[in-house]
């Protein structure tokens, strides 16, 4: 990495001095944060802190991959939003987070989903990669392409109370080359097995501390001080406040860079997993005032509610509760007969519930309020209770 040309700003200055004054780390490890190009993959749970970490660190650019919007069930743990960000692109959201905290850091969104086309395009251009996904697909998909580019690969996963960090295909100073993904887990667990957050949930603050250490292993590989988690796996429970650290080996019949590789491009990732394939097309909607019609003109049709109780308990508009945590086991109350519009506060809930009431049961009949309740409020009750 070339720092020759790499200048500081009297502003800048001011801003690294608790770096620069470290004895082992100094400007030279801050001219190469300052030089260097990271992609994060997720502005989440895991996202959030390590975003802000970076950014605050001084990473010269910063890329960010993420095709949500932004939900108020987010906010219990990613801290890089607020409520009046709630319906809005994570992507944008987060830059204008960041952009107020650092001025000095340059920033790419990606507001897509990243899948094989793509992946090798967006990747080619950073330094390290840090992965802060929460489905196997693209874990999988992020491992192959590091592999592929030759990137290291800085991951991290949450569940409940349990936090996972490692680094993966790292590169040492005696040109020896570290584990991944593949060699921990050659084979994805079985589809449904190993529950998603939004279905077991996560502890709030825990995203937090681990997000904060993957930010701590990208700081290490680009400044070279320190020693990565490569080999190594560590692994926190919240809980009890106990740690491990495991160490791994590379395999040699690791099918992208063992010794007889079968993988030599990105495959198709959800088929691997045992999962369908991701859907691009676009969920059908209705907005507040096609409902509001419906309902004065006594169309028959189901109104679902996938918000939480004490939600529904401050505002509700006539639908039937279904939580989005538990819409998969109350699908036989969904009516195929009839339109069904699917509520939630903004329209994320409802859409995810669409979403998985397609690909499992195959529903065609659902509309998701486009907006939620808040639209529906606005546009035709504004005299109902906003919360």
């Amino acid at each position: 990495m070339a720092i020759d040309n790499i200048r500081f700003s009297r502003e800048e200055l001011a801003r690294y001095n608790r770096h620069m004054i470290i004895p082992d780390f100094g400007e030279v490890a801050q001219k190469k944060l300052k030089a260097s190009k990271v992609l994060v993959i997720g502005c989440g749970g895991l996202g959030s802190p390590a975003l802000l970490y970076l950014t605050a660190a001084g990473i010269g650019t910063i890329g960010i991959i993420d095709f949500d919007v932004v939900d108020d069930s987010n906010l219990q743990r990613q801290v890089l939003f607020d409520i009046h960000e709630i319906g809005k692109p994570k992507v944008e959201a987060a830059k204008r987070r960041l952009e107020s905290l650092n001025p000095h850091v340059h920033f790419k969104l990606y507001n897509t989903h990243l899948n094989s086309e793509n992946a090798l395009d967006i990747f080619r251009e950073y330094d390290v990669v840090a992965d802060g996904t929460d489905n196997f697909p693209t874990r999988y998909l992020v491992n192959d392409a590091c592999l592929l580019l030759d990137k290291p690969n800085v991951y991290a996963s949450i569940f409940q109370f349990e936090g996972q960090v490692s680094v993966f295909n790292y590169v040492n100073a005696q040109n020896v080359r570290g584990p991944n993904y593949r060699d921990l887990y050659p084979v994805p667990p079985p589809p449904g097995l190993v529950p998603s957050c939004a279905e077991g949930g996560v502890l709030g603050v825990l995203p937090g501390i681990v997000g904060s250490l993957q930010a701590l292993e990208v700081i290490k590989i680009i400044t070279g001080v320190g020693e990565p988690l490569s080999g190594r796996f560590f692994t926190f429970d919240a809980l009890n406040f106990e740690n491990r650290t495991f160490n791994i080996k590379r395999r040699p019949d690791n099918p992208v860079n063992g010794k007889n590789p079968t993988i030599t491009h990105l495959i198709d990732y959800e088929q691997f997993c045992g999962m369908r394939a991701v859907e691009e097309k676009p969920l059908k909607e209705i907005t507040a005032v096609e409902l509001y019609d419906w309902q004065v003109q006594g169309k028959k049709f189901q109104l679902i509610d996938v918000r939480e109780p004490y939600e529904y308990n401050i505002v509700q508009i006539g639908g039937e509760l279904i939580p989005l945590s538990t819409i998969a086991d109350q699908a036989g109350r969904i009516s195929r007969d009839m339109d069904v519009v699917i509520h939630c506060k903004v329209g994320g809930r409802s859409g995810k519930a669409i979403r998985e009431l397609e690909e499992k049961f195959g529903f065609r009949n659902l509309y998701n309020l486009k907006g939620g309740i808040l639209a529906y409020i606005d546009q035709v009750k504004p005299e109902l209770t906003k919360y």
